[in-house]
């Protein structure tokens, strides 16, 4: 499956995601050229020191100019707002891809679009709490699932490039409608970091009471907390997208917590025993 796919590739926005895509796709030769491109310019000029791209961009336009795959690996918030902007740009045959956590606004905001099938949404189920040039590392989507979302809305032409440039990479692909990713994300990986971020709370406020030292944890609670290190710019606007399913999915979570507490508060060992069953 490898072999060039692209003479120039252009990943807008340089951290975990994209540039692990970037060093792939250098390692597996699926391109001539990498551009890159990212909102903060030491980033941009730390990912040029690293390797990752051969050539940093002033402004996105360069990148929209000279790549004739353009990856968007943007928060997703400022993705659903400059996505169709992006679009209007489009020339023939070029295709563009985004790497997002939520996708219903994002296709959303492009449905209308003349462009239209120049995008094909893509999701990654893959990554770290880690952020910037530094966390990207090789091989990180070997054996992940990335979602092809809504593929019947994108040029068949390009849903075949972006499967084999994902193919390549080693990536296990599936697909699914946008509605049915943001609910399946929102148990899956939406909830997981807003239970982390609570956990991380609630230690942090026992250890400004002085109630414990956090220094004596094992390694439960490193597991359990690792994702809230999680960027907060990156993570805020994904809750905000996925509302409605993430806020079911907490409700959910609540009902199983509250059970629990009422199995321990009235020690009750037969529901106990049930619920961990």
């Amino acid at each position: 499956m490898n072999g060039e796919l692209f003479n120039a590739v252009g990943i807008v926005g340089i951290g975990l995601i994209g540039g692990s895509l970037a060093k792939d796709i250098r390692t597996f030769g699926l391109a001539r050229r990498i551009l890159g491109w990212n909102r903060t310019r030491a980033h941009a000029e730390r990912a040029l020191e690293l390797g990752l791209v051969d050539e940093v961009a002033d402004e996105i336009e360069a990148v929209l100019e000279q790549c004739d795959l353009v990856v968007l690996a943007m928060p997703v918030n400022v993705l659903a707002e400059r996505l169709p902007r992006f679009l209007d740009k489009a020339r023939l045959g070029q295709i563009f891809i985004d790497v997002g956590s939520t996708k219903q606004a994002l296709v959303d905001a492009v449905k209308d679009h003349p462009n239209r099938a120049a995008f094909v949404a893509c999701h990654p189920m893959a990554g770290t709490e880690r952020s910037g040039p530094d966390a990207a590392i090789d091989n990180l989507f070997r054996n992940r699932f990335t979602l092809l979302i809504d593929p019947q809305q994108s040029a068949p032409e390009a849903v075949d490039k972006v499967s084999k440039l994902w193919k390549s990479v080693g990536a296990v692909l599936a697909t699914m409608t946008a509605e049915e990713h943001d609910r399946t994300a929102a148990l899956l990986s939406h909830m997981p970091h807003v239970l982390a971020y609570a956990l991380a709370r609630t230690i942090k406020e026992a250890e400004r009471n002085q109630a414990l030292n956090a220094r004596f944890a094992g390694g439960g609670l490193a597991s359990m907390t690792r994702i809230a290190h999680s960027p907060i710019s990156m993570w805020q606007p994904i809750f905000k997208q996925n509302k409605a399913y993430l806020l079911s999915a907490i409700d959910v979570f609540e009902k199983h917590l509250q059970a629990f507490r009422k199995a321990i508060a009235e020690e009750d060992d037969t529901l106990l025993n049930d619920l961990m069953k």
